[in-house]
């Protein structure tokens, strides 16, 4: 256990679920989880905190449990995901001409140039969440990465800002201030997936990452290293639930169950002679589903899901094999029986599951690694980005504490001990790759609340 390192915890809000996370870093870089706690969700629908009231219950229960995984844990500040389909994206292009051109480039007139972006004119109601440069110019250079110690006159870059609304963004606030928090950051959900799951060399062949959520699908698409585009579509896996509750005529508890034990995206891989008995609602015969029939619902659904995903692709030129790394599903939805294989044959591109595991310490419990915690373990990485990059004030002295025994996995599992040499060639590459993730993207971060009655925050 590394106790130089801050406890970061994340809180993902969802539509279905609101999971807390607190983690740090070992002395390997990768993520111990030192707390746990989860709890369903009744205020959030489509992403969006609808129900102050009952998000705070949520988020108090799922705090609750996370204390619960490891009483002697101390809880304050969090990294909060934020999604829904009020989140929209725009390129700008930003230049300043330099005052002094016989130095070279400093941090500062990039930080200066990030700012002039916030000013960018946005409609009435909605706020910056986010200001992502891509690619900078120095005079007549294009594609620079990183510009700092050019020399030049003019600097410029296309910048990338995320959007969203203003009340959208003060009911999150609220919910997690009353219910004894402090938010940290606000972080834009795929972002926050895409650290999770997604390693160096997907950055450079180029990805989409899809997270299935409950209300949300969210889009987050790197080209050439660079984030190209964010979307967020309003149908996910309580759209196909849903559906089935519809279709099918069967209640949204029993439409949830048989999603997960017997759906599948593809109905031709489904059997057509197997049948789901229902229990009759008081006195009422029992109903026999046909699990084809519940196979074409979901795959109705997950088709028009991929179109979206096909269309925002197209809208920014990346279809047909422009995307080496092809497509990471990741969320709670991508769980789903042969999603892969519809994926591919829905946008043409190949797919695959995206795990968090990769930046998790080995011996943890199996539940941490599904895809459904990637929003929440990215948010933790985040913060670390945050600390290792001097972005954030975090606490100085930290507290020593090892991972409790009920997030271990006390399997018969082989462990596998690894020397310091080979430490420092394969961990410590991984390391470095994991903080340039958010480092190619944001240099640092300005605090989203600017508005007076939030600068408490």
């Amino acid at each position: 256990m590394n106790n130089e390192q801050p406890i970061i915890v994340g809180l993902d809000i969802g539509t279905t679920k609101i999971a807390v996370i607190a983690g740090r870093k070992n002395e390997y870089g990768k993520l111990e989880i030192l707390g746990f706690g989860k709890a369903n969700s009744n205020g959030v629908k489509h992403g969006q905190v609808l129900n102050i009231d009952e998000t705070i219950k949520a988020i108090r229960s799922a705090l609750e449990n996370c204390f619960a995984s490891n009483p002697s844990l101390d809880v304050n500040e969090v990294y909060v995901g934020i999604a829904g389909h009020h989140i929209k994206s725009l390129q700008t292009r930003g230049d300043i001409v330099r005052q002094r051109t016989d130095e070279e480039i400093t941090q500062k007139e990039i930080d200066q140039l990030i700012d002039d972006q916030y000013k960018t004119y946005i409609p009435a109601g909605d706020q910056i969440i986010d200001v992502i440069p891509q690619e900078f110019t120095v005079d007549n250079f294009p594609n620079i990465a990183n510009p700092i110690g050019y020399g030049g006159v003019k600097i410029g870059a296309n910048f990338h800002i995320i959007t969203g609304d203003k009340n959208a963004i003060r009911n999150i606030n609220r919910s997690v201030e009353k219910a004894g928090l402090i938010t940290k950051d606000l972080v834009l959900q795929p972002l926050a997936s895409s650290s999770a799951v997604m390693g160096q060399e997907d950055l450079e062949a180029g990805v989409a990452i899809v997270d299935i959520g409950g209300g949300t699908t969210d889009l987050a698409v790197f080209y050439e290293g660079i984030l190209k585009h964010t979307a967020v579509i309003p149908f996910a896996g309580e759209n196909i639930t849903n559906d089935i509750k519809t279709g099918l005529g069967v209640l949204k508890t029993q439409a949830e169950q048989m999603k997960v034990q017997f759906g599948s995206a593809l109905a031709n891989e489904a059997k057509a002679n197997a049948y789901i008995t229902i229990p009759g609602l008081r006195g009422m015969p029992a109903k026999e589903i046909s699990v084809k029939n519940l196979a074409n619902i979901i795959q109705a659904r997950m088709s028009e899901i991929m179109d979206f995903v096909t269309y925002h692709l197209k809208q920014v030129g990346l279809e047909n094999r422009m995307l080496n790394g092809g497509i990471i599903l990741t969320g709670g939805g991508s769980q789903l029986k042969h999603l892969i294989q519809l994926t591919e044959y829905v946008t043409g591109l190949p797919a695959r599951i995206g795990f968090p595991n990769e930046h998790l310490a080995g011996g943890h419990i199996e539940e941490l690694a599904k895809p459904t915690y990637s929003t929440c373990i990215g948010l933790i990485l985040k913060g670390y980005d945050d600390f290792e990059h001097n972005r954030k004030m975090f606490d100085k002295e930290y507290k020593k504490m090892d991972v409790p025994s009920a997030l271990k996995n006390n399997g018969t599992e082989e462990v596998v001990v690894e020397t310091e040499e080979e430490v420092n060639e394969n961990e410590m590459a991984r390391r470095k790759n994991l903080t340039g993730f958010w480092g190619k993207f944001k240099d640092r971060i300005i605090d989203l609340f600017k508005e007076e009655e939030d600068k408490h925050l």
